[in-house]
């Protein structure tokens, strides 16, 4: 496997349009988004490991502010970076781990005058979750207890008629729509179903398969097909499945009926974790120590366009659970490369 060009970062939530310079020359950075925030990590072709990440106070919530353009990038360095992402794009703190270093800007928490958290922090992933959901249920695939293009209703029966395929899912292709924007947060408690259950008495964004629209409620759906084909919760499943076979020991799941912010929660978004761990997790996937080098290629290779569209660059696609976009000047500052191939990992 080449260790060229590709890396793995986290993306933003935030409205921001702020385009990547596209030059001749471009790398693929593979990034699962964020409920807000943004973020890189990644090895680099001597080894150099990357992660930086913003942080949303008060909740150390795995950010994603815009990251610095490719143009700052290769005159300011991670430092740099790491201010623009406070001081321009108002993130409250933002921190990177880059070969062993920690860099750091801005405060733990808006309004405190806080250091920013060191490596050590925990913080919560928000939507990159979601990468950590969708590696479980490739594993699933792989072992044949799951089909990608088998109606999603035949592992959730509380999809009722909805002809939603697993692939769909996965890749946001689904239409159903965002089940956070139809929550009472006055009342609840919600459980997984209740939440669906909302999504499902909505308005479909559009028919499955038919357009595509970053959307929790997909996520909240794959939870619960692991929790009706694995035999275990979903959360189980993935400590046993992902984070055990890793050795992520400062990854895990809140309490349950814990409070979290903009009520990303389970299989969407709950885990948190520190920087070094989730610089571990992307090891880990890329590598192959999860899944079969094919599987590994679905989720990065089955893309659907979407530069242009939410705050996705141009030249953006998105796969299961993570998202590539097209770089140019940001290898020589960060050495963020993995592998090579403009579209994910390759062989």
């Amino acid at each position: 496997m080449s260790r060229e060009m590709t890396a793995a970062a986290t993306e933003t939530e935030t409205r921001t349009d702020n385009r990547t310079d596209n030059g001749t020359k471009t790398a693929t950075l593979t990034w699962p988004r964020t409920g807000a925030g943004t973020g890189i990590t990644g090895a680099g072709r001597h080894g150099r490991r990357v992660v930086v990440a913003a942080l949303l106070a008060p909740a150390l919530l795995a950010t994603a502010a815009p990251a610095a353009t490719a143009r700052e990038a290769r005159t300011g360095g991670v430092q740099h970076q790491l201010d623009v992402l406070v001081e321009r794009d108002g993130a409250p703190g933002a921190l990177a781990y880059v070969n062993g270093r920690t860099y750091t800007a801005g405060t733990a928490q808006a309004g405190t005058g806080r250091p920013a958290v060191d490596t050590d922090a925990r913080f919560r992933l928000a939507g990159d979750t979601k990468a950590f959901t969708a590696a479980a249920v490739m594993g699933l695939v792989a072992d044949g207890k799951v089909r990608l293009d088998s109606p999603a209703r035949r592992y959730v029966p509380q999809l009722g008629e909805n002809p939603v395929t697993v692939r769909e899912l996965l890749k946001q292709r689904s239409g159903l729509p965002e089940y956070t924007g139809l929550i009472d947060w006055s009342g609840g408690p919600y459980t997984d179903e209740d939440r669906l259950a909302l999504a499902l008495a909505a308005d479909q964004d559009f028919e499955p398969g038919a357009d595509w629209a970053y959307s929790n409620t997909n996520y909240l759906v794959l939870g619960l097909l692991i929790d009706n084909t694995s035999g275990e919760n979903h959360r189980d499943h993935i400590e046993r499945t992902v984070l055990g076979p890793l050795g992520l020991k400062d990854t895990y799941w809140p309490a349950r009926g814990e409070p979290t912010p903009h009520g990303l929660s389970g299989p969407s978004g709950g885990l948190v974790s520190t920087q070094s761990d989730l610089n571990a997790f992307w090891e880990g996937l890329f590598d192959g120590r999860l899944l079969p080098g094919w599987a590994v290629r679905q989720m990065t290779n089955d893309t659907t366009d979407v530069g242009g569209r939410d705050v996705y660059p141009r030249g953006s696609r998105y796969g299961y659970g993570v998202a590539s976009i097209p770089l140019s000047g940001l290898r020589g500052t960060v050495d963020a490369a993995l592998r090579s191939g403009r579209k994910g990992v390759s062989q």
